[in-house]
């Protein structure tokens, strides 16, 4: 399903639809967010992109993260030491993983639906994914995990009983999604209150599994007419690069582009 805000109240609106939880009687969102600058972009994770010219995604994929265990383990704390820890961290850092960035705030979704003031001129998008109906999904032994845990997210430690990567991927036969919260490495996560959708695949396509289950996701369009506007009150609310990438490089790209005029039409 796919809405277009017309206004900014209308756009909170719809990203904030069905957070009421009957249950414990709280607003509760059951989604996870993604911005995306331009509506035309899809899901594919940054390992799929990469390996567009590579012939084999399962080899590169190990290989990545074999070597960039070696090499980041003097760089990496102690407690980082199964392969979901070290898929986060590498997600964390820039490697190409079949992981996929979300987060749990529908305002930060905004704020990288809007990042860049040279997409303002392209309708954004901010994908948002029921993962409590997802579980629902999930093989019998991670629903299982989910329900000892009580917990509609998974963690480093709850996967812990799969040592690999291939113990993963040999759950099911059917393509599935999970929600993985990265550990809080440092201020970043936290502050972006991030999370990580996986498949058990290095080339299953999320954008592909969303279309076969259509009831457990919508698009939420942010046009380019209402980017400025929507920028300025995520600025006035302190969702900027200063607060959710902290340190100097956050302040110095927030600065530049709260100071950046807004071009004349």
């Amino acid at each position: 399903m796919e809405e277009r805000a017309r206004t900014w109240t209308q756009l909170l609106e719809q990203l904030y639809a069905g957070s009421w939880n009957p249950d414990l009687q709280r607003y509760r969102s059951p989604y996870a967010f993604r911005g995306l600058a331009d509506v035309e972009h899809d899901l594919s994770t940054s390992l799929s992109r990469l390996a567009r010219t590579h012939p084999d995604i399962a080899k590169l994929e190990l290989a990545m993260l074999r070597n960039f265990r070696k090499y980041a383990a003097q760089q990496t704390p102690a407690r980082v030491d199964s392969i979901w820890h070290w898929l986060a961290v590498a997600q964390h850092y820039g490697l190409p993983t079949r992981l996929v960035d979300w987060t749990f705030s529908p305002l930060v979704a905004l704020h990288f639906a809007t990042e860049h003031p040279e997409n303002y001129g392209r309708d954004g998008v901010v994908w948002c994914v029921d993962f409590v109906r997802a579980n629902k999904l999930l093989p019998r032994k991670l629903r299982g995990i989910l329900e000892d845990e009580g917990s509609d997210t998974f963690t480093a430690e709850m996967l812990d009983g799969f040592e690999t990567l291939r113990d993963f991927d040999a759950l099911s036969r059917d393509t599935f999604l999970m929600f993985l919260e990265p550990p809080a490495l440092d201020a970043r996560i936290l502050n972006q209150a991030a999370l990580f959708s996986l498949m058990p695949s290095p080339s299953a396509s999320l954008h592909e599994w969303l279309e076969s289950h259509p009831d457990l996701s919508r698009r939420v369009v942010v046009p380019a007419e209402l980017k400025w506007e929507v920028r300025d009150k995520l600025d006035q609310a302190n969702i900027t690069e200063r607060t959710l990438f902290p340190g100097l490089d956050g302040l110095s790209r927030s600065l530049q582009r709260y100071y950046l005029p807004r071009p004349r039409d």
